[in-house]
């Protein structure tokens, strides 16, 4: 089983990120990428209600008729929504304030309901419950690169409001990179957006393809 965990771990992280490789959930990474903070905060809200809906799916699956399948996934993904939304409110609500509609728009996000339906509705509780931990710290780590290159190059800053997610004591993350005066404004608009993420989506591809190529030789040398 570590075999089939590790497995899980690499396509979450890399090899089926949602953003850099499925290219889902593109809406919260365009709009909530314009800091390294905000992709952080959004992405880890995102991986509970990934985690917690794929365990509660695998549960159930059994009693989840086909017809209605979908309703209940929305259903499901909706209350840990809810939960999530309320807790950040509650216990983070400086970056609740900054997040804002995007927490309630994560039921409408394809990442959450494309796994339950192609991994937990198939799968046992702990692997499925893996796979919503992984699909979302994949989610988490494309986000919070998206939003470390543009809040750099547009307001030449790296984490900052960092205190607002995790606490006074992380203060020290937030840095400023270059002069104010150096940012691009651009970057942290929307075609900055598409511009990162289309170059990270390439940057992804490249290596995939260089890491295949290695295998390949090193096949050809073995035999």
């Amino acid at each position: 089983m570590a075999t089939g965990y590790g497995r899980i771990a690499r396509d979450g992280l890399w090899d089926n990120n949602g953003v850099l490789a499925m290219l889902l959930g593109m809406c919260p990474t365009m709009a909530m990428t314009t800091s390294a903070t905000n992709g952080l905060g959004m992405g880890l809200a995102t991986a509970v209600v990934m985690a917690a809906s794929g365990g509660l799916v695998a549960t159930f699956r059994d009693y989840i008729t086909q017809e209605v399948r979908i309703p209940v996934y929305i259903l499901i993904v909706a209350s840990m929504v809810t939960l999530v939304d309320l807790t950040m409110n509650a216990y983070m609500h400086d970056l609740y304030k900054v997040l804002g509609l995007f927490i309630p728009l994560i039921v409408s996000n394809c990442l959450p309901l494309a796994r339950l339906e192609s991994f937990a509705s198939k799968e046992p509780v702990l692997p499925s419950l893996a796979d919503g931990v992984f699909m979302g710290l994949g989610f988490t780590l494309a986000l919070t690169a998206i939003g470390a290159v543009r809040e750099i190059l547009g307001a030449g800053t790296l984490f900052a409001d960092a205190s607002l997610l995790l606490g006074p004591a992380f203060s020290f993350m937030e840095v400023r990179v270059m002069p104010e005066t150096m940012g691009t404004l651009m970057m942290i608009l929307p075609p900055g957006g598409f511009l990162v993420t289309g170059f990270l989506v390439v940057g992804k591809r490249m290596i995939d393809v260089a890491g295949g190529k290695a295998i390949q030789m090193g096949g050809a040398h073995a035999v």
